[in-house]
């Protein structure tokens, strides 16, 4: 290989963590040098697996314990899927053994630990980054550029999102995201962090005055200290005017949806987390026009869908492969970003005053008070 590669090493064996072997392996600018576990044959079990579905052309390594990984001096960067409740002592210990860090989301369970992780992440002179896929994706340049144009959309009013699927009992019973110590937002911080961080790409980082948060539905399993949010609606409000709703249940059915509305019009796009299947990723902007001459009332339907040439997935030049790319160029390069660790920063705030206001009876709640 003559390009430099970043070296990988995947604390953790979590699903995710398949999909994004292969997106490594497609990037062309990184390789997988080790994979840790908390017993050397369950990380020799991920392996085997990942190799019989897409494998590398080198031999990865198996650790059985997380210090090994950060001890290796031919690692250049980990990605940590670990769950949130213990995620962010390793995301710390990472950046202290120099490590450039790729972590999962919610990135901690508050903004005190993701203040503390940027923090290490700064001291260590390393990059860090959140897992947010749809980040990368060649769409969202398009989609700016429609927000932008003055034309398209026209100076934004409301935005409007939902992510959520349906899971089973069996899944709410045995899932750590339904588990108080592991992953204490439930849906909101596995869906919301979607939902929230296309609000606040969508306002260029305009934080929101006031948030309000509510808890539609919960659980409280047997093996869990407290009720995790189930299915959670937000409002956020911002001192310039606009307002904006987010929609996250583990008790509805696939979708995945954002719409922005503006004076001139309006963009939505259906799939913004996950591209449909195909080698396209599309958004329609509307500027519909109502008409009334006479007697006769029209409302005329102008519609336009506008569409990117790339791959919903597993493909190299799909959003999970571009993530894996971009953060191996910072590290090749030598350079930081620090846009990534204050997006995480924001989006975390924002969820934790939802969080804060719907265990206070929905009072709004300022995410920066």
């Amino acid at each position: 290989m003559n390009q430099q590669q970043c070296r990988w090493g995947i604390l953790s064996t979590a699903g995710i963590a398949k999909k994004n072997w292969h997106s490594i392996l497609n990037s062309g600018n990184s390789v997988i040098r080790a994979v840790a576990s908390r017993s050397t044959a369950k990380a020799q079990q991920f392996i085997d697996e990942c190799q019989a579905s897409v494998p590398a052309p080198y031999p990865v390594e198996a650790l059985g314990s997380y210090e090994q990984l950060l001890s290796r001096p031919d690692i250049d960067a980990v990605y940590i899927p670990l769950p949130t409740g213990i995620r962010t002592d390793w995301v710390v210990q990472a950046a202290q053994a120099g490590k450039h860090v790729m972590v999962e989301k919610p990135c901690g369970v508050s903004s005190a630990d993701v203040q503390r992780m940027l923090a290490e992440c700064d001291a260590a002179g390393v990059q860090f980054m959140d897992g947010v896929m749809f980040m990368h994706n060649a769409r969202l340049a398009a989609m700016r550029q429609a927000l932008d144009d003055g034309v398209s959309v026209g100076t934004i009013r409301r935005i409007a999102s939902q992510f959520s699927f349906c899971a089973d009992e069996s899944w709410v019973q045995s899932n750590i995201r339904a588990s108080a110590q592991l992953e204490p937002a439930g849906c909101l911080g596995d869906l919301g962090w979607y939902t929230i961080r296309i609000i606040l790409w969508a306002m260029r980082y305009e934080m929101p005055v006031e948030v309000r948060g509510r808890i539609l539905h919960g659980v409280q399993r047997p093996d869990s200290s407290d009720i995790v949010p189930m299915e959670f609606q937000g409002e956020l409000h911002f001192a310039s005017g606009v307002s904006a709703t987010f929609f996250n249940s583990f008790r509805a059915n696939h979708q995945q949806w954002a719409h922005i509305s503006g004076t001139k019009g309006y963009m939505a796009v259906n799939d913004f987390v996950l591209p449909y299947f195909g080698n396209e990723a599309s958004f329609d902007v509307g500027n519909h026009n109502f008409v009334a001459d006479g007697c006769i009332f029209n409302m005329e339907k102008q519609l336009s869908v506008r569409s990117v040439s790339e791959y919903s997935n597993n493909h190299k030049n799909a959003q999970e492969t571009a993530l894996f790319r971009n953060f191996s160029e910072l590290v090749n390069s030598g350079k930081r970003d620090s846009f990534w660790g204050q997006a995480a920063l924001q989006t975390q705030q924002v969820l934790d005053a939802a969080l804060r206001s719907a265990n206070s009876g929905c009072d709004p709640v300022n995410p920066l008070g």
